[in-house]
C-alpha cells in the first residue's frame, strides 16, 4: 500500500469516528499514530501539537496535516486533510439540503433546539478555554477587555483589533511558558525549506490580496470566498472560535439567515471530524453566489487553505522559531483575546437568538449540566436538545 493511500485511509477512518471536538481528536491521533502505528515519537507529537496550538486555524486538523506531511510529504498532508474532513463535510451538505427543503413534518422546534444546544456547547467551550488560555488575572483581564470591545464595537475589524491588542499586551506584559524548549531532531519533516518558503509566500500573497478580493465591486463569489479565507487565516483557537468570524463575514451581508447559520452550527456539534466542516454547510446554502456541492467544496478549501499553507510553511522551521520567547509571549496574549471574542459571541448572537423564553433557558441549563457536570459528549447533547425542541419549542 502506498504511503499516500495509507495516510488517507487512516484519517478517513478517524474522520468517521472522531467525536468530541479538537481535544478528543488529539487523543485519537496520539493513540493511533504514536502508540499503534508508531509513525512518530511521543516527543515529536508533543512538539507538533505545540506548534499547531500557537498557529491560527483548526488546531486538530493542522496536527493531522502535520502527521501526513511527516509521513508522506506535502501530498500526505493533503491526503490527511481530505480523509479526516470528507465524512463530516458530506454530512453537513446533507444537513444543509434538509434544512433548505423545509420539510413540514419537522416543524421549527428542532431547529430551535439546535440553537439552544449551540449556546450550551459554546458556554462549555468558553469555560474550558478560559481555564487553559486565560487562567491568571492578566490574561483573564485581556479576555474581559476583548469581550467588551467586540460587544461595544459590533464590526469585524473590532475582532482584529482585539487580537492585535492581545498580542501587544502579551509581548509587553506576559511571560513565555516555561516548557517551550524544543529539540530540532524530534521532528523529521520530508519537506524542503525552499518549498516551505513558497507555501508561505503564497499565503502572504493571499493575505495581501484580501482587501482587494473583499471589495464591493468584486464578483459575489469572490467576496464570499475572501470571507472564508480571512476567517481561516485569523481564527486562533480553532473549533468554536470560527463561529464569530464566519458570522461577521456572512450574516450581515444577507447571504445566509442568522437562524439558519446557528442551526447549522448546532448540527455540526453532533458530527465527528473537524468543526471547520461547517463551511460545507454554509457554502452549499448561501442565498447568492456560492451554492450547491461546488459551493460547499469551494468554501471548505478556502477556509482550510491558510491552515495548510501555514503548517506546511512553518513546520520545517519550527525547531528554530519555537525558541523565540517574544513570539510565545505575544501568542499567549492573542489566545486570551480569542477567549474574550468567543465570550462576546456567547451573548451576541447566540444567547439573544437562542434563549428567548423560560423554556429555552431551562433547556440550556440542562444541556450545560449534561456537558460539564455529566461529561456527556456534545453530539448526544445536540440530539437531546433537538428532540426536546421538537416536543416543547415548536410553534
Amino acid at each position: 500500500m502506498s504511503a499516500l493511500l495509507e495516510v488517507f485511509l487512516q484519517f478517513f477512518a478517524l474522520g468517521c469516528t472522531s467525536f468530541g471536538g479538537p481535544v478528543a481528536h488529539l487523543g485519537y491521533f496520539y493513540e493511533r499514530f504514536v502508540q499503534r502505528e508508531r509513525w512518530l515519537t511521543a516527543d515529536a507529537y508533543t512538539d507538533l501539537v505545540a506548534l499547531c496550538q500557537l498557529l491560527p486555524g483548526p488546531s486538530s486538523s493542522q496536527v493531522g496535516m502535520g502527521i501526513g506531511l511527516i509521513r508522506a510529504g506535502w501530498l500526505g498532508g493533503l491526503a490527511a486533510w481530505v480523509g479526516f474532513t470528507l465524512p463530516s463535510a458530506v454530512l453537513m451538505v446533507l444537513a444543509a439540503a434538509l434544512l433548505s427543503s423545509q420539510a413540514r413534518w419537522f416543524g421549527d422546534g428542532w431547529i430551535h433546539g439546535l440553537l439552544v444546544a449551540a449556546v450550551a456547547v459554546v458556554a462549555q467551550a468558553v469555560l474550558s478555554l478560559q481555564k487553559k488560555l486565560a487562567p491568571d488575572r492578566e490574561r483573564a483581564t485581556l479576555m474581559a477587555l476583548s469581550a467588551v470591545l467586540v460587544l461595544i464595537v459590533p464590526h469585524a475589524w473590532a475582532q482584529l483589533l482585539a487580537l492585535f491588542i492581545g498580542g501587544l499586551a502579551g509581548l509587553l506584559v506576559l511571560t513565555p511558558p516555561e516548557h517551550a524548549s524544543l529539540q530540532s531532531e524530534r521532528l523529521a519533516v520530508p519537506l524542503r525549506r525552499s518549498l516551505a518558503l513558497v507555501l508561505l509566500g503564497f499565503l502572504l500573497v493571499l493575505l495581501l490580496a484580501l482587501p482587494w478580493l473583499s471589495a464591493a465591486d468584486r464578483p459575489l463569489v469572490i467576496q464570499q470566498l475572501s470571507g472564508f479565507l480571512r476567517t481561516g487565516a485569523l481564527v486562533f483557537g480553532g473549533g468554536h472560535v470560527v463561529l464569530p468570524l464566519l458570522e461577521q463575514s456572512l450574516v450581515p451581508h444577507g447571504w445566509i439567515g442568522l437562524d439558519q447559520f446557528l442551526a447549522g452550527y448546532g448540527f455540526a456539534q453532533a458530527l465527528p471530524g473537524p468543526m471547520f466542516s461547517f463551511a460545507a454547510f454554509l457554502g452549499f446554502d448561501l442565498q447568492a453566489g456560492l451554492h450547491g456541492i461546488g459551493g460547499a467544496m469551494a468554501a471548505l478549501i478556502a477556509l482550510f487553505a491558510p491552515a495548510f499553507l501555514l503548517i506546511g510553511g512553518i513546520l520545517p522551521f519550527w525547531s528554530d522559531l519555537g525558541r523565540l520567547s517574544s513570539m510565545r509571549r505575544a501568542l499567549r496574549g492573542v489566545n486570551a483575546a480569542v477567549v474574550g471574542i468567543l465570550l462576546a459571541t456567547l451573548y451576541q448572537p447566540l444567547w439573544q437568538v437562542g434563549i428567548v423564553g423560560g423554556e429555552e433557558f431551562c433547556l440550556v441549563m440542562v444541556a450545560f449540566v449534561l456537558l460539564v457536570g455529566w461529561q456527556q459528549p456534545a453530539w448526544r447533547v445536540v440530539i437531546f436538545c433537538a428532540a426536546m425542541g421538537r416536543v416543547f419549542l415548536s410553534h
